[in-house]
């Protein structure tokens, strides 16, 4: 993986936002693919990203969104693609659908796979109900990398959890960005500061999420080289107890927790796993001290990087990836919390397994 600073800044620089891809992007040309998220429109059009391009993660990287009327049937090829020129590149992105029911697509930006600083990007839309919606202008929120969906406080904050890697090239002038930051907004979105940062040693890559707890301590959960890490804030986020590690386990990847309109925390992550295996649903009735309720999605090898979002009705779709560099699958599993909670899905409207996308090109043989 290269890295390389950005002497010109030219990660700083606005991307196209491309509304009517061609076949250039289309299933038929792209070599891998992965790490996916969902978001879900008032109407129920569904809405599915990830990022693909080139050979594997690197220069010629690029966003890609897809959408779904039919509650995930049917899928559309790409519906809009962020691709900047040159060596400039877009990966960990996410979509999420805010308070006043506007639908954001979030990714990150840099000059090669990693050049010290990276930056939150984002586009909204006003009308997620439509196919074809038109997008705000894109703009750059912070520095860092952000793949995981903000949270909205008890106060009315959003919190973006974004991170600069504790990774080469290390630019002195963001060493105190260098960590699991909190970016606030107290205003809808219109504008963005760092409140404060957790350092939870042996942190890869950060991908942390946020839970406010019921007694109002913010909960942040961090990937580590060990598994899973954790750190707490009594003041909102803007200081936070020394990183230690959770009682949560983890292979080293991306795992998903949120809280579910009926109060419970799921969390969606391998369970009793030896690598990326046994993704699994798991519900807490006691804030995360316990996870007695498991629902096992996708037993193979190779299943990751999970997002989730949960309907009025209270279904959840969950997306992740399946083998990037050889099935190329993006797959989607739609559960309750009853299926949680009995262990199996139950009903004719919850489904394992759902193919969103498989990428058709050329294979990439890696080096071993």
């Amino acid at each position: 993986m290269k890295t390389q600073l950005d002497p010109e800044n030219k990660a700083l620089k606005v991307p196209p936002i491309n509304a009517a891809p061609g076949p250039e992007y289309g299933d038929l040309v792209r070599r891998w693919q992965g790490i996916p998220g969902i978001a879900r429109a008032e109407n129920g059009r569904l809405w599915a990203l990830w990022y693909s391009g080139g050979a594997g993660e690197g220069n010629d990287n690029y966003v890609l969104l897809v959408t779904s009327d039919d509650d995930g049937f049917t899928w559309s090829a790409p519906k809009l693609v962020i691709d900047p020129p040159g060596m400039v590149r877009t990966y960990d992105s996410c979509c999420w659908i805010d308070p006043l029911g506007r639908l954001w697509l979030f990714w990150a930006q840099s000059y090669t796979w990693f050049d010290g600083r990276c930056g939150v990007w984002a586009i909204h839309t006003e009308n997620p109900d439509a196919e074809s919606p038109q997008w705000s202008a894109p703009r750059r929120l912070c520095d860092g990398i952000m793949m995981n969906k903000p949270v909205v406080l008890s106060t009315g904050e959003w919190l973006l959890p974004a991170a600069v890697w504790n990774r080469q090239p290390k630019r002195p002038e963001f060493d105190a960005m260098r960590f699991s930051n909190i970016i606030v907004s107290t205003d809808q979105g219109e504008n963005w500061q760092l409140r404060g940062s957790a350092d939870v040693p042996e942190r890869t890559y950060d991908e942390h999420q946020i839970v406010e707890l019921q007694d109002g301590r913010l909960w942040m959960l961090v990937r580590t080289a060990y598994g899973i890490g954790e750190s707490f804030s009594s003041d909102h986020g803007e200081t936070w107890s020394p990183g230690q590690p959770s009682k949560i386990a983890g292979p080293g990847s991306r795992f998903f927790i949120r809280r579910l309109q009926s109060g419970r925390l799921l969390l969606i992550n391998h369970f009793d796993f030896d690598g990326r295996n046994n993704l699994t649903a798991s519900l807490s009735e006691d804030d995360g001290k316990s996870w007695p309720f498991h629902l096992l999605l996708d037993k193979r090898m190779n299943v990751s990087y999970p997002d989730a979002v949960e309907s009025p009705e209270g279904r959840i779709y969950a997306i992740y990836d399946h083998e990037r560099y050889i099935d190329r699958e993006i797959l989607m599993a739609v559960f309750s919390e009853a299926d949680i909670l009995n262990g199996t899905v139950t009903g004719d409207t919850c489904h394992l397994q759902i193919l969103i996308n498989q990428a058709k090109g050329e294979r990439v043989i890696l080096k071993k």
